[in-house]
């Protein structure tokens, strides 16, 4: 038995957890009143409900090259193996090159969200922000600087504390309802209007981004307990809980707040609503609790983006030094402290605004578009024998998958753009650093 197998130490319960906080951040409680104010008919929930089926449509694809190949790095190794030989190796170098900018961001803008959502609770001048938002940074680096088995069980902890926050949010509203939340149009309006269609793209775009992280488990693939089962089980729970909760979160928060009061820029629409129906004690506490729940989810990105470089490291597609483990921890250590330095930096720097967009835009392109035609390309190479899971009623999930990330991508306006320059870039980059004999990028720099 090898190191590979002998590390399995994540078990379904703990992977669903690490799933399930990477998913829920401090994300949908800042999006909330965006998506509220796009639709000016109140049919705001069918953003969400389009955000789980693209989650569960990608998430087919995820369960299939998880399944098979429950490697650490996820997709690296996924567009490594789907690409052949030369497309391969630029294809999961090019999703390390994304990531090791994409994943501080992602980092960075919890970080920001965090402090900004503390300053509900304390007044905090713009300085004071920055200076949360790094040391938010630093702790979690601390709390992952550890043996993955306790990992494991801090995510479960983790991954409680958010289910029973959003159940709390959830019975609060229901048991105080003043209003009805609409699921279908009403007198005049319709869905197949050129508003409503324009407000689905460009409120799920921030829905899309608070259900992402249900597939973390493939970037932890080598480390998953019986993968072949538990990672497409984890990703499949992780997403019909998530999306039932956000729906239950989203129908009793406005069945409270009026929707038409809701602006784009309400910063703590959970944190008033709690107010409205216990007062400010509740307000607080839930605020407390979010904030918790942005940390776990922190928590959970920065562990399963720290296997990516260091997949690639092993690999030979990466600089060397990230394919070192802890000598006694056993755990990607370089790859883990310069994602946290990156992601330090940007948290100084960055502002919230548009960086959810700009991280869609950059993803979309290389990981999700990528890994779909990927897919495809091993189903026709190797058949369907040695598949531990069939996606069901292939190839319709790849097919719809393609068109939902289309759709998206093209919502991003000017940050496709951004996303497409990042590519070019990065290839620019490959093939500037590689010889025409297909020497490694790290064989000439290092």
């Amino acid at each position: 038995m090898n190191h590979t197998d002998t590390n399995r130490k994540i078990t379904l319960l703990q992977a669903t957890s690490i799933n399930m906080i990477d998913m829920v951040g401090i994300g949908p409680f800042v999006v909330i009143p965006f998506v509220v104010s796009q639709f000016d008919n109140g049919l705001f929930l069918w953003a969400w409900i389009f955000g789980a089926f693209a989650a569960l449509m990608d998430g087919m694809i995820w369960s299939e090259l998880g399944a098979r190949y429950p490697l650490a790095g996820g997709t690296y190794n996924f567009h490594r193996i789907a690409y052949g030989e030369k497309g391969g190796r630029l294809m999961s170098f090019l999703f390390v090159w994304q990531t090791s900018i994409q994943a501080p961001l992602v980092v960075a803008s919890g970080a920001i969200g965090f402090a900004q959502y503390l300053s509900y609770l304390v007044d905090l001048t713009s300085l004071q922000q920055k200076m949360v938002s790094g040391g938010l940074v630093i702790l979690v680096l601390l709390l992952l600087y550890r043996k993955i088995e306790t990992i494991g069980r801090i995510s479960v902890v983790l991954g409680s504390v958010v289910i029973l926050t959003i159940c709390w949010i959830i019975f609060s509203g229901l048991t105080h309802q003043r209003h009805a939340v609409h699921l279908l149009p009403e007198a005049g309006d319709s869905f197949f209007s050129t508003a409503f269609m324009a407000a689905i793209g460009y409120g799920s775009l921030k829905t899309v981004y608070s259900y992402l992280g249900y597939y973390n488990v493939c970037h932890l693939g080598g480390e998953i307990k019986n993968p072949g089962a538990n990672i497409p089980r984890s990703i499949f729970i992780s997403i019909f809980g998530i999306a039932t909760l956000y729906l239950l979160m989203n129908y009793s928060i406005m069945g409270v707040v009026e929707w038409q009061s809701v602006r784009a820029d309400d910063k703590y629409l959970v944190s008033s609503f709690m107010e409205m129906v216990y007062g400010h004690t509740a307000a607080v506490v839930v605020t407390v609790l979010i904030l918790l729940i942005a940390l776990s989810s922190l928590f959970a990105v920065v562990l399963g983006y720290s296997r990516v470089p260091y997949a690639a490291a092993l690999d030979g597609n990466f600089f060397p030094i990230f394919k070192r483990l802890h000598p006694t921890k056993h755990f990607p250590y370089i790859s883990l402290l310069f994602l946290c330095a990156i992601a330090f930096v940007f948290s100084l720097f960055m502002k919230l605004g548009d960086v959810i967009t700009a991280i869609l835009a950059m993803r979309i392109l290389i990981q999700f578009i990528g890994q779909s035609a990927g897919l495809i390309l091993l189903r026709l190479r190797y058949g369907t024998d040695k598949l531990p899971f069939r996606m069901w009623l292939y190839p319709l999930p790849v097919i719809v998958s393609l068109g939902i990330w289309i759709f998206l991508f093209i919502s991003t306006g000017w940050f496709a753009i951004y996303g497409i320059s990042i590519a070019v870039t990065g290839a620019a980059v490959y093939f500037i650093f590689n010889n025409p004999k297909g020497k490694q990028l790290v064989s000439v720099v290092k």
